[in-house]
C-alpha cells in the first residue's frame, strides 16, 4: 500500500514485479529468437578454420534450405529458461536497489545512479542465468557441427543433466565472466541511454509507442556496439569443447585476440546486424508486455486499474 494525495493506492507486491518481469522477457524471446539463433551461428562461424557465412542473410538462407524452418528456435527452451532465470532477477535486484534508493533519497535515481544500479543488478542476473544460457549457445550451434561431433540435447533439461555428468557443475558457468561483463555493460548503457533518449525526445514526441521505439532503437544501437566484443566472447566460451583436459581459449582476453589475429578486428562485431535488430525489439515487446501485465494485475487482482506501471 502508498498513500497518494491522502488515499490509500493499493501497489502491485514486489514478488509478482519480478514474475511479471521475466514472463515479459519470456515473450519477448519467442518473438526474437530467431534473430539470436542467426547473431549466435555469425559470431561462432570462423571457428573451424573457414568462414561459413558472408552475411546474416546467408545464414539465414542456408539454415532454411539444410534444417527447415523450426530450426530457428533450436534452444527456445534455454532461451525462455534465461529469460525466467537472467531476467527475473535482474528486475528483482533493480526493483529493491530501486525502493532502497526512494527510501533512503525520497526522490528518482539520478543518471549515474540509475547506470550504477544498472550494473550491480545486471551482474546479479548473469549469475543467475549463466547455466541457462550455456545452453542456449551450444543448442543453437549444434546443427552447425559435423554429425559425430554434435551433442544432440533433446530441451534444456538434458542440455543441464549431460553438462553436469560429462563436464561437472562448474561447466554451468563457463564464460560467465564475459557474461556478466556483458551484463553490467548492457544494462549500464541500455538504462542511461534510453532514459536521456526519452527525456530528449519528449519535446517532439509524446508518450508512447513512437516515443519508446526511438528511445530503445537509439538504446540498442549503443548497446550493441558496446557490448558486441563481450558477447562474441561469451559465445565463444561457453560453446567450446575441452579437449584432453584443455580447454581451447583460456578466457575473454584470449578469444579477442584470437579473433582480431586470424580473422581481423572488426570480427569481434561479427553477427551485428541480427544484434541489433534483436536488441531493439525485445527490449519494446518487453516493456509493452511488462506495462499490459502491470495494468491487468491492477484491474482483476487489485481492483484498481491506476495501480504501478513500470518504475
Amino acid at each position: 500500500m502508498a498513500l497518494v494525495y491522502g488515499v490509500e493506492k493499493k501497489t502491485v507486491p514486489t514478488h509478482m514485479k519480478f514474475v511479471m518481469g521475466g514472463a515479459s522477457g519470456m515473450l519477448a524471446t519467442c518473438i526474437v529468437q530467431p534473430l539470436d539463433l542467426l547473431k549466435t551461428r555469425m559470431q561462432i562461424s570462423g571457428t573451424l578454420g573457414t568462414r561459413e557465412y558472408k552475411n546474416s542473410f546467408e545464414v539465414l538462407s542456408k539454415i532454411w534450405k539444410n534444417e527447415g524452418m523450426l530450426s530457428l528456435y533450436n534452444g527456445l527452451s534455454a532461451g525462455l529458461l534465461r529469460q525466467a532465470s537472467y531476467t527475473s532477477a535482474k528486475m528483482g535486484v533493480y526493483q529493491m536497489e530501486l525502493d532502497w534508493y526512494r527510501k533512503n533519497f525520497g526522490n528518482y535515481p539520478s543518471m549515474v545512479a540509475s547506470m550504477t544500479m544498472g550494473i550491480v543488478a545486471g551482474a546479479f542476473g548473469a549469475l543467475c542465468g549463466n547455466p541457462a544460457e550455456v545452453a542456449l549457445i551450444r543448442m543453437m550451434s549444434d546443427n552447425r557441427l559435423m554429425p559425430e561431433d554434435r551433442r544432440n540435447y533433446k530441451n534444456v533439461g538434458d542440455a543441464f543433466v549431460r553438462i553436469v555428468k560429462d563436464e561437472g557443475v562448474v561447466a554451468l558457468w563457463r564464460g560467465c565472466l564475459p557474461t556478466v561483463g556483458r551484463a553490467m555493460v548492457v544494462n549500464m548503457v541500455q538504462l542511461a541511454s534510453y532514459s536521456l533518449m526519452k527525456d530528449q525526445l519528449h519535446g517532439y514526441l509524446s508518450e508512447g509507442i513512437p516515443l519508446h521505439l526511438t528511445a530503445a532503437l537509439v538504446s540498442g544501437l549503443l548497446t550493441s556496439v558496446t557490448s558486441m566484443p563481450l558477447d562474441m566472447a561469451k559465445t565463444r566460451i561457453q560453446q567450446m569443447k575441452v579437449i584432453d583436459g584443455k580447454p581451447e581459449y583460456s578466457g575473454t582476453i584470449d578469444v579477442l585476440k584470437r579473433v582480431v589475429k586470424n580473422e581481423g578486428a572488426f570480427a569481434v562485431w561479427k553477427g551485428f546486424t541480427p544484434y541489433l535488430i534483436r536488441m531493439g525489439p525485445h527490449t519494446i515487446f518487453s516493456f509493452v508486455f511488462l506495462e499490459q501485465m502491470n495494468k491487468a494485475y491492477g484491474k482483476h487482482v487489485l481492483g484498481d486499474s491506476l495501480s504501478d506501471s513500470v518504475p
